[in-house]
């Protein structure tokens, strides 16, 4: 499967599983395991970015979360002798498997840019996803870059500036995707001063979140 790239995610779900592979572009793929001694790729989709994390919205549907990616420049490939693109801000899809040999991203919401990161990269446990309550709650450490600069000669290899930690509040549902409802942070002006001004974790009981 996708020879000279890397697996950045899996999910395993009964005879079925989903696995992401990145080089330049991401190829979201579906696997049929009713024959576990024969595993076949029946779908795959290509699109920009990766995900490191695939979590089930419900049986049809998966959510993705990773970085967005930018092709790097043919020049900047000479110069690094290297096929590459360049990572960006979070990247969060939300996949249509119901057609299982041809998944189909019906949603995509991209924060911030080059730099911006969330722990939920690297742990599934940062992640807060009710889909009864419609609830998508993500940490993250947002970097920005200047319009003018965008504007102007921007390739996708500049990081941008530290400007807020927090938590950002969607509500998630299949007719409208992902809707920003706002965001929390702990620090006065957004940008914590010390680690205990983090947001890393959230939870719900009843109608309150914390």
């Amino acid at each position: 499967i996708a020879p000279g790239e890397r697996i950045y995610s899996a999910r395993f779900m009964g005879e079925k599983a989903y696995l992401v592979t990145f080089k330049k572009v991401d190829p979201f793929f579906t696997l049929n395991l009713s024959d576990p001694y024969n595993p076949k790729v029946l779908g795959k989709l290509k699109i920009p970015g990766y995900s490191d994390y695939l979590h089930p919205y419900d049986e049809y549907h998966i959510i993705g979360i990773g970085k967005e990616t930018v092709e790097a420049l043919d020049t900047e490939k000479e110069q690094r002798d290297l096929d590459f693109a360049w990572y960006q801000g979070i990247k969060i899809a939300l996949f249509d498997v119901s057609d299982f040999e041809n998944p189909k991203e019906i949603a995509k919401v991209v924060i911030g840019d080059r730099g911006t990161t969330s722990p939920v990269l690297y742990d599934h446990k940062a992640l807060l996803f009710d889909r009864e309550k419609e609830l998508f709650v993500i940490p993250i450490s947002l970097y920005e870059i200047d319009d003018e600069i965008k504007a102007s000669n921007y390739t996708g290899n500049i990081y941008g500036e530290f400007t807020f930690q927090g938590t950002y509040v969607y509500k998630l549902n299949l007719e409208n995707g992902f809707e920003y409802v706002g965001r929390i942070t702990h620090s006065k002006d957004g940008i914590p001063y010390s680690h205990s001004e983090y947001i890393t974790r959230a939870l719900y009981i009843e109608d309150t979140l914390y």
